[in-house]
């Protein structure tokens, strides 16, 4: 690839999750009963608040988005306040900017919508504050709440919302829009290079098509060794090697690959455990030692949320693992 040329794509980088983003609720991969029950909404012009929860890039504020578009036309975004909640989270955003808004004067539409992205973010007393409002302008304002936990939000404001809960998508709804976008923007991408994306991905798109653009800059290729490396991810095989030495009582070298991943590529100890979760059953270990590498998880990613060291917490994982315990 010439200088040009990478800095061209480059430069169109910022924009490829809103140009590939879907327009409608026709449009949205991975998740046919929601949008049947959104749909279904829409053609009545009836909406009802709803909470969207679920996991990152599943398609919570695709839908949102969508739903506005196929209500409002071209004329969606004078009809639709987005608001993410985890940057203005406290009781002043409730009372100032969505009382505003759903005060604000229209024409045309017997409704608008209110979009909070990440509510569980909202602190209790903001939580509280929003519950009241939705009573208070139920008349002319659509709530759609998007939070990655709904135990977060409490009771009254779930209660008030027709809930959807969005899955992380499937594999094969993600290999084929990442194809997709890989034939639209003329990038060479290898069989190995779309799986090691689907992987790193783990059913968020999102994740993916960035994924795909990061690693289409570095190379005229988009193949398994430009993944892993871009977008900081172990290969399976290297998390299966660790563990299974561990297992073996091979602390020496389970520390060893352990090392390699944190200091020479760069992984986070976060990550290196999400990845040890997801691929548990994947290992060639029967159910007993499988519980015992779970329970271990659980207990070093416990501890490094609390703000424990993460090197010493996974090398303890891996001791534990070595002895047996």
């Amino acid at each position: 690839m010439s200088e040009a040329e990478s800095e061209s794509r480059a430069g169109r980088e910022e924009v490829w999750i809103e140009k590939y983003r879907p327009q409608t609720l026709d449009d949205v991969m991975g998740h046919e009963n929601i949008v049947g029950r959104l749909k279904s909404y829409v053609s009545r012009n009836d909406l009802s608040h709803m909470l969207f929860s679920g996991p990152a890039g599943t398609g919570k504020t695709t839908c949102a988005t969508a739903i506005a578009r196929e209500l409002y036309g071209d004329d969606w975004r004078e009809h639709f306040l987005e608001l993410n909640a985890s940057d203005e989270r406290g009781i002043d955003v409730v009372r100032d900017r969505i009382k505003n808004f759903a005060r604000t004067s229209f024409g045309g539409v017997e409704y608008r919508i209110i979009f909070l992205d990440e509510a569980d973010a909202l602190t209790s007393d903001a939580q509280s504050a929003l519950r009241r409002t939705m009573e208070q302008f139920s008349n002319n304002v659509r709530f759609i709440l998007s939070c990655n936990y709904s135990s977060q939000i409490i009771d009254p404001i779930q209660s008030r919302c027709a809930v959807f809960r969005f899955s992380p998508l499937a594999d094969d709804a993600v290999a084929d829009e990442i194809r997709n976008i890989a034939a639209e923007e003329d990038i060479e991408l290898t069989e190995d290079g779309l799986d090691a994306l689907v992987y790193a991905a783990d059913g968020d798109m999102r994740k993916a098509i960035n994924g795909l653009q990061a690693a289409s800059v570095s190379g005229d290729t988009v193949d398994e060794s430009a993944v892993y490396a871009i977008t900081s991810t172990a290969r399976p095989e290297e998390i299966r090697t660790m563990v299974q030495s561990a297992l073996d009582g091979d602390f020496t070298a389970s520390r060893a690959t352990l090392d390699r991943l944190l200091t020479e590529e760069g992984i986070a100890g976060g990550d290196i455990i999400d990845q040890l979760h997801r691929s548990i059953w994947e290992f060639d270990i029967d159910d007993e030692a499988a519980v015992r590498v779970l329970e271990r998880i659980g207990e070093t990613d416990y501890r490094i949320t609390r703000g424990a060291n993460e090197r010493v917490q996974l090398e303890a994982m891996l001791a534990s693992l070595a002895q047996g315990e």
